[in-house]
């Protein structure tokens, strides 16, 4: 018996006629993304706001984060940031950059390793980033998205037409704005490798919602007599099995990281897994519903039986 056989090969579900639903979902999932990115913030990086970063293992465990983050804010070197990294005894430190250049920051760092001295038994690594390379950097990930997001609709639209290009894009778009808000949410790191999750994401979503795509303009040329939101019905049915068995297999993958793949990539994984959820739903509840609100051709007289087109190439 084949194991997969739980999944339907074309389930009856009625996608379109939720669409309500989807909407204000979507909008919800939108707004908030947005709300969480303007109130609470990204946790970024030393990558992107500068600084120094050292991770410690200290003699003690669990470490006394209490006792270290006294210490440290009593040496006048600003909001010093302290946090547990995966082990009861691994601490991250971000201590901000500090005005008088590179001599400054390194003065502050010899203070902070002179405070920690018999707590710390490895300086396990030493990051720092001036605040020009961050701020540069954090330019450059905006560009690189944004350029991303702007190759894949044009992708979309030579590969299909405007219309579908403008469906792809307000499916990146609720993706992407739904990972950074995950990020502003769980105040993970949010630095350059979080930033390949959620590219990675963006990558992952408009595969799913290009072979979504495919199916409807297949299924648009076999039934030309149903009306359009059951022929986007059949295109989706058609594909949620694929979709779903890809999704799952991909997430076993992506959770066995999240698990035992150590605490360095766990806000990487984070990212991809929530991210790929979304955009597996954005590809039905986004995508798909505003091809039906382009009105993709004029509404028909229902008849259900497909005619013999030659096969796409």
């Amino acid at each position: 018996m084949n194991l997969i056989h739980f999944v339907p090969t074309e389930p009856k579900l009625d996608f379109l006629g939720k669409t309500k639903i989807f909407h204000a979902i979507t909008l919800i999932i939108v707004l908030g993304s947005i709300g969480l990115f303007f109130t609470k913030g990204l946790n970024y990086g030393v990558d992107f706001r500068g600084g120094t970063l050292l991770e410690i293992e200290t003699e003690r465990s669990p470490a006394d984060l209490q006792g270290l983050r006294a210490n440290l804010n009593g040496l006048g070197l600003g909001d010093v940031s302290l946090q547990e990294f995966g082990e009861p005894n691994l601490v991250l430190i971000n201590l901000p950059r500090q005005d008088g250049g590179e001599d400054a920051q390194q003065a502050a760092l010899r203070e902070v390793r002179q405070a920690l001295e018999g707590d710390v038994a490895e300086y396990r690594r030493t990051e720092s980033v001036g605040p020009k390379v961050g701020s540069e950097l954090r330019l450059a990930a905006a560009v690189a998205t944004l350029l991303s997001m702007l190759g894949i609709v044009i992708y979309v639209w030579v590969r299909f037409d405007l219309v579908y290009g403008g469906a792809a894009l307000a499916a990146l778009v609720h993706d992407v704005l739904a990972v950074i808000g995950f990020y502003a949410l769980t105040g993970i790191e949010f630095n350059l490798a979080t930033l390949a999750a959620v590219l990675t994401v963006a990558g992952y979503s408009i595969n799913d919602t290009v072979v979504l795509f495919d199916r409807v303009r297949e299924e648009l040329r076999r039934f030309k007599k149903l009306p359009v939101p059951q022929v986007l019905n059949k295109a989706i049915n058609a594909t949620l099995s694929r979709t779903i068995l890809t999704t799952a297999t991909t997430l076993l993958a992506l959770f066995g990281l999240f698990f035992f793949g150590g605490e360095v990539i766990r806000g990487f994984a984070a990212g991809i897994i929530v991210g790929i959820l979304l955009g597996t739903y954005s590809s039905w509840a986004v995508a798909v519903p505003l091809l039906n609100m382009a009105r993709l051709r004029p509404a028909a007289p229902t008849g259900d039986k497909p005619e013999k087109v030659r096969p796409a190439v």
